[in-house]
């Protein structure tokens, strides 16, 4: 199977822009990821996240990291 070389890629996404348009283009992408997503997801039985907060960092972590320094 040939690889998918730089040329192929600008081809694509040249296409993808007029199919879909430039104003919603980041939304197919967005729905696309999330899609994909979710389809992993269901295949790993994994909880699901809700991405739209961000990475949430664990408090413990934080304080670990700022301890060790000496003030």
């Amino acid at each position: 199977m040939p690889s998918i070389g730089p040329m192929e890629l600008i081809i694509v996404l040249a296409l993808a822009l007029i199919v879909v348009g430039p104003k919603r283009l980041p939304d197919a992408g967005r729905s696309l990821g999330r899609g994909m997503r979710e389809f992993k997801q269901s295949l790993t039985g994994g909880e699901p996240r809700d991405v739209s907060a961000g990475p949430e960092a664990e408090p413990q972590e934080a304080e670990r990291a700022g301890s060790g320094r000496a003030a």
